[in-house]
């Protein structure tokens, strides 16, 4: 049984936020599929709570667009598809260039320290050629330390939700054949105009990053 455990901390609302964000990363990770039924007797002994913050989360999940409810029938997957996927790496292209512009014109020199530190552990697994997984966490670092430097509160929020909803497709181009060597050498050129800051090289290379990227997973059905 994979259950949610109680504390003091999830009870009422809090429960249902923190079932919403297990249901959201396992239909984002695929674990239930469009089409899919979600019944709610199931769920609720499943993760050993009543069915009330089991509604309280599909209903936040329907607000997102991950299920719909269809009367008489339940609650059904919608996840995330190849057109969704497609819009949100072409909206990424146009916010990550500005969080990089931005970046380049606030990041500190610890801020710099710790792309430098990403850098070195990515060069260190890719030449390693193994630990895809290790790549995947550093690149979300990476991108997370440039999000922060942009030192925008509302851009930061909006493209820490893209990630979390590109996870899938974003795990799935870093492990294709050649794309993880790629990611190093645009990260570090995206890394040197950052440590020049010089915003317009640093928002053009962001740009051209996440096109590759995109363009690297959608030679193949996502």
């Amino acid at each position: 049984m994979d259950e949610i455990e109680y504390n003091d901390d999830y009870s009422g609302s809090s429960l249902g936020v923190k079932i919403f964000k297990k249901l959201q990363n396992d239909i984002i990770n695929g674990k239930y599929q469009p089409g899919e039924y979600i019944m709610e007797t199931k769920l609720a002994s499943e993760l050993g709570v009543s069915r009330t913050p089991i509604r309280e989360a599909l209903k936040q999940l329907e607000l997102e667009g991950l299920v719909k409810s269809e009367p008489g029938k339940g609650v059904v997957v919608q996840g995330i598809s190849s057109k969704d996927i497609e819009d949100i790496y072409t909206i990424r292209m146009v916010i990550e260039g500005l969080a990089a512009r931005w970046a380049a014109q606030n990041i500190t020199g610890e801020e710099l320290e710790k792309l430098r530190e990403i850098l070195e552990m990515e060069e260190f697994y890719t030449m390693k050629g193994e630990s895809v997984h290790n790549l995947i966490r550093l690149d979300s670092r990476f991108h997370d330390v440039v999000f922060k430097a942009s030192k925008s509160r509302p851009l930061i929020y909006i493209l820490s939700n893209f990630h979390h909803y590109a996870q899938r497709a974003r795990n799935a181009s870093l492990r294709k054949p050649g794309r993880a060597e790629k990611t190093l050498v645009e990260h570090r050129a995206i890394f040197q105009a950052l440590s020049a800051r010089d915003p317009d090289l640093a928002e053009r290379l962001t740009t051209e990053h996440v096109r590759n990227a995109m363009i690297n997973l959608m030679k193949s059905a996502y």
